[in-house]
C-alpha cells in the first residue's frame, strides 16, 4: 500500500519528507510548506487511516517506517531529509537509526524516544475501538495547543480537530498500540544524520524533557525550545519552526538570505522586518543584504548557542556600546526567544558591574518601556531612569 501523500516544489529539488502527528493530517504542515517548497521537493504523507491514506495500519513502528520507504521508492528518492511531529518524528528516528544511508538530515518536533507508560495508550486504543474518536477530538485542542491559542479562533484549530474526527478508529487504535510498545532509546546513538530537535515549552504529551533526552543521545543534534508553544508547535509558532527548519535543512551560502529572513522574522517579528524592508533604498540595500545573510543567516542561525543565550549576549553588547535603540528592539527579541522580564533584568543588572552604572541605568529605562508596551509586567521605574532620546532602529 502507498500512503496518501502530496508532493510540492521543484521536481528536481532535494527531497524533504514531512510526517504528521497522531490524529492529524498532512495539513499540520500547511504553514511551512509554501516556503519550504521554494527549495525542496516537499513530500507530506498521511498516517494509515488518516486523511485519504488506506486504513490498513501496520502493527509495528518498523512496518510503518517501511511504508515511508516504499513511498520514497515509488517517487524515485533513494535518499531524503525527514521532519516529523510526535509519531511522525518517531518514524524518522527509526529510519535514521536503521536506514542511515537513506536519511540525509533529520528534524524531530515535539517527539520522543518513549511516549510514556504503555497502559494509558492501550486504554486509549480500547476506548477508540469502543467509542470512536469523537471524545478525543472534542479535547484535541487542549492536548495540542496552549490555552490561549486553543481559544484564539485560529482556523487551524477547527480544521485539525475536524481531521481528528475523520480518522479511522481501528487505524488510530493500532497507532496507539505502536506508541505503547515504543522505546527508541537504544537506537539513538546509532543516528549519524544531523538532527534538529524542537520542543514546545508548554507541550504536555511530550514535555521538553523528552526532547532534551533525544538531543542528549543523538551525537550530531541541536535542541531548540520554543516558548508559547505546545504539542503542535508547527501550527502555533509557524515562523519560528520554519526558521529552524530552513537553518537546519538549507544552511550554507546559498541559503543564508532565506534562512536569515526567516530567523530575523522569528526573533524580531514581522512588523519590524517589514518596516526595515520598506525603508530599504538603493544606497542601503547591500547593507540590508549583509545583515540578513551574515548576522541573521549565519550568526543567529548557528547551532552552538541557543537563541536565549544569544539574546543575553546581544543585550550585554548593546548596553556596553550604548546602542539604546537597538537595545529596545532586542529586548522585544529576547521576549520572543523565551527570556522572562526577570531574566532580562538580571542581564541588565550584571551589565551595571561590567559596563558601568550609567549605561545600565539607561538600559533599564529602555527595557522598562519596552516591557510595559509588551504587557510583560515590568516594575515601576526608579526616579533616576529616563528614556534617552533617539531614532528608531531598522536592523
Amino acid at each position: 500500500m502507498i500512503l496518501h501523500h502530496r508532493a510540492e516544489g521543484p521536481a528536481d529539488g532535494p527531497p524533504l519528507y514531512l510526517g504528521p502527528s497522531l490524529g492529524t493530517s498532512l495539513a499540520v504542515w500547511d504553514r511551512q510548506v509554501p516556503s519550504l517548497a521554494r527549495h525542496f521537493r516537499v513530500v507530506r504523507w498521511d498516517l494509515p487511516g488518516h486523511g485519504p491514506s488506506p486504513a490498513a495500519p501496520p502493527a509495528s513502528l518498523p512496518a510503518l517506517a517501511g511504508l515511508v520507504l516504499e513511498l520514497a521508492d515509488s517517487l524515485g528518492h533513494d535518499t531524503f531529509a525527514h521532519a516529523g511531529i510526535s509519531l511522525g518524528g518517531a518514524v524518522g528516528t527509526w529510519l535514521a537509526a536503521h536506514h542511515s544511508a537513506r536519511i540525509t538530515s533529520l528534524a524531530l518536533l515535539c517527539s520522543s524516544a518513549r511516549f510514556g507508560e504503555p497502559g494509558a495508550w492501550l486504554e486509549r486504543a480500547g476506548a477508540v475501538r469502543a467509542q470512536g474518536t469523537e471524545h478525543l477530538a472534542v479535547a484535541a485542542a487542549d492536548r495540542w495547543f496552549t490555552p490561549a491559542f486553543a481559544a484564539s479562533g485560529d482556523p487551524a484549530v477547527r480544521a485539525l480537530t475536524a481531521d481528528h474526527r475523520a480518522v479511522d478508529p481501528e487505524a488510530y487504535a493500532v497507532c496507539c498500540e505502536i506508541l505503547a510498545g515504543l522505546d527508541l532509546r537504544p537506537d539513538l546513538p546509532r543516528i549519524t544524520a544531523p538532527t534538529l530537535v524542537i520542543a514546545g515549552r508548554e507541550d504536555r504529551p511530550t514535555p521538553p524533557a523528552h526532547s532534551r533526552a533525544l538531543a542528549d543521545s543523538i551525537r550530531d543534534s541541536r535542541l531548540v525550545e520554543l516558548p508559547r508553544a505546545a504539542h503542535l508547535a508547527a501550527v502555533e509558532r509557524p515562523r519560528a519552526v520554519l526558521a529552524e527548519l530552513l537553518a537546519h535543512f538549507r544552511g550554507g551560502p546559498d541559503g543564508r538570505a532565506d534562512t536569515g529572513t526567516a530567523v530575523r522574522r522569528a526573533v524580531l517579528g514581522d512588523p519590524h522586518v517589514d518596516r526595515a524592508i520598506a525603508r530599504t533604498t538603493p544606497f542601503t540595500a547591500r547593507f540590508q543584504d549583509f545583515i540578513t545573510r551574515y548576522a541573521w543567516g549565519e550568526i543567529w542561525a548557528g547551532g552552538t548557542l541557543d537563541r536565549r543565550t544569544r539574546s543575553c549576549i546581544t543585550l550585554t553588547a548593546l548596553v556596553a556600546g550604548g546602542h539604546m535603540d537597538e537595545l529596545a528592539m532586542h529586548v522585544r527579541g529576547a521576549l520572543r526567544n523565551g527570556l522572562t522580564p526577570d531574566e532580562i533584568g538580571d542581564v541588565l543588572l550584571q551589565t551595571a558591574v561590567y559596563c558601568g552604572v550609567p549605561a545600565a541605568n539607561a538600559a533599564y529605562a529602555v527595557a522598562h518601556e519596552v516591557l510595559s508596551e509588551e504587557g510583560a509586567g515590568a516594575a515601576e521605574p526608579s526616579p533616576e531612569t529616563d528614556r534617552p532620546g533617539g531614532g528608531s532602529a531598522d536592523l
